[in-house]
């Protein structure tokens, strides 16, 4: 159900990330070890990486297609350097549609968000999709694009950043929002490459602190044991200098 890849630290290039460690991002498309529903990530790669030298916002790709398929975009790979990199795979719910607007990572201004997981009855005709939708406001709502429960809950969590909330704290409130109307797996990544909040809600997350830098991720892409799982129920704050993890409800 989705994987993602969180990344803040010294330059380094998008292969060294997500083709190169031996259980790679690219890898879990097709042979994840840790996830939880589905057995394939293959309706969508996206990725989003920052330089900070020359503007806030970041830069971001992003396909329908399954990530094995992307040879153009791995030769580029080797050749693009970020401190700051969010990559997510998709596994899309049905009956939402396998296309480029549902595929994560989502953009606004310097934000980059990502959701593993989904929420129970938002597609298909019941009421989760609608009571949902109605929570966000009108600006926010004016930039979904597409039909994946992904994008309001980006939503919801940019009317909090927009109200002055801290990252943590927004994604913490997107979750007790959401499981108020309806259950499901919500694991969110939000970054805008200075610092990575991330909730584990029903799915696996871990966290790798190094001297510099730091990831966080739905799993290890290789067996070194700096890697820590998060226990569910649990809110992740990251920056280079490392991560902490607390309860997501206090």
């Amino acid at each position: 159900m989705c994987r993602f890849l969180a990344y803040l630290g010294p330059p380094a290039t998008l292969q060294s990330l997500l083709y190169d460690p031996p259980q790679c991002l690219v890898r879990q498309s097709w042979a994840p070890r840790h996830q939880r529903q589905g057995a394939v990530n293959a309706d969508g790669f996206g990725v989003g990486c920052y330089d900070h030298a020359l503007r806030e916002e970041p830069a971001r790709w992003r396909t329908p297609r399954p990530a094995w398929a992307e040879r153009s975009f791995a030769s580029v790979a080797g050749v693009v350097r970020s401190t700051a990199v969010l990559a997510a795979l998709r596994d899309a719910t049905p009956p939402s549609l396998v296309e480029e607007s549902g595929t994560p990572p989502f953009t606004s201004g310097p934000w980059l968000f990502a959701h593993n997981g989904r929420v129970e009855g938002f597609a298909g005709g019941g009421p989760t999709g609608p009571l949902l939708r109605r929570l966000v406001s009108d600006p926010r709502a004016a930039g979904i694009e597409g039909s994946s429960d992904s994008e309001v809950l980006f939503a919801l969590a940019l009317d909090r950043l927009d109200a002055g909330a801290a990252p943590g704290p927004a994604l913490a409130d997107v979750v007790a929002t959401t499981t108020g109307v309806a259950p499901g797996r919500l694991n969110l990544v939000l970054t805008d490459g200075h610092l990575v909040a991330a909730t584990a809600c029903g799915e696996s997350l871990f966290v790798r602190e190094d001297d510099d830098a730091v990831v966080v991720a739905s799993e290890p892409y290789d067996d070194d044991p700096r890697w820590a799982p998060v226990p569910d129920g649990s809110l992740v704050v990251a920056r280079r200098s490392g991560a902490t993890v607390e309860p997501l409800t206090r």
